[in-house]
């Protein structure tokens, strides 16, 4: 089960950001390690703590988080991410824990050892922790992310497929199957975490993350969720109106009623007819763009009806 950062530091999700430094300052001063002699538990308690304080104390990364629940927010982001821009050396030097060196901050292993490290760029707690919480080892570095545009029909956005791409992990061709969840419209990504590429001294491989490319498909265009569709009408079909029939994305034939007085261009709406959300909450919607053919050459009668229709101010 994911962790939930709000259960962890005791708060409510509408606490203020000086009721989660309070929350974190007093978990800390419980669990730090100089505090805990060396107790595991208590330790990877401390890490956690920690953990839900960076996400939870950064604007922007308490958004995702709120947006995407902890299991999902868990997924799409990293350690690395997470302790992004987040300096625990100094945030614990604010709340009175030691005299700090390398731009990090002192910490009590077990046998008065003594280590440091900075939480600066990465992640603090990715050092070797010994005993306690230790000497530091040289961090490793992890690989670069990879970016796949797959193309997709629009039947695949809708509906989620399994798709098998090959890729270039370490100077080998590696082929990956991947599941296409529903929605995975242009702008959005999914992330297969460690299937970028390799790290240079044995760190964690990237990620890969997976964007949509549509296929052009019979008339449809895509703006987000919704789903556009051009429909060709006949001049006295806008003035007079009529019924006309669209087939929806999902390939269902329906009648759709187009009022007289059509102009050019006009959108009608036909909801939650697009495509679902990646998240599983709601549908867009489809549109159709009314087109009015206009005839480039009438017979000898049209223009004649048409002349008498100029007599009328028409």
């Amino acid at each position: 089960m994911a962790d939930d950062y709000y259960q962890i530091l005791g708060i409510d999700k509408k606490a203020s950001a000086s009721e989660i430094k309070k929350a974190y300052r007093k978990l800390a001063l419980k669990y730090h390690p100089d505090k805990t002699e060396g107790d595991k538990a208590l330790e990877e308690k401390f890490k956690k703590i920690s953990e839900a304080y960076a996400v939870l104390s950064d604007a922007e990364k308490r958004n995702q988080y709120d947006t995407y629940g902890s299991a999902d927010f868990q997924q799409r982001f990293s350690q690395e991410d997470i302790f992004r821009n987040f300096d625990l050396g100094d945030i614990l030097k604010e709340f009175g824990f030691g005299g700090s060196r390398g731009g990090g901050f002192s910490t009590f292993g077990r046998g008065g050892q003594r280590g440091g490290f900075s939480g600066a760029g990465g992640n603090p707690f990715s050092h070797n922790m010994g005993g306690g919480f230790g000497q530091q080892q040289r961090p490793q570095t992890k690989g670069k992310d990879l970016e796949y545009e797959i193309p997709l029909t629009l039947e695949e956005i809708i509906n989620g497929t399994k798709k098998t791409i090959t890729i270039n992990q370490g100077g080998a061709a590696k082929a990956i199957e991947v599941q296409i969840p529903k929605g995975l419209t242009p702008g959005k990504k999914i992330r297969l975490a460690g299937k970028g590429e390799i790290s240079p001294n044995g760190g964690p491989a990237g990620n890969l993350y997976i964007k949509s490319h549509p296929i052009p498909s019979n008339g449809y265009t895509i703006e987000g969720n919704d789903v556009l569709l051009s429909k060709q009408v006949s001049l006295t079909q806008a003035l007079l109106g009529d019924t006309i029939e669209v087939v929806t994305p999902d390939g269902t034939a329906i009648n759709l009623k187009l009022p007289a007085g059509t102009n050019h261009k006009s959108k009608m709406r036909i909801p939650n007819r697009g495509i679902p959300q990646m998240k599983g909450n709601g549908c867009g919607d489809l549109f159709v763009v009314v087109n009015i053919t206009m005839p480039k050459k009438l017979t000898a009668k049209q223009k004649e009806l048409i002349q008498q229709l100029e007599k009328t101010g028409l």
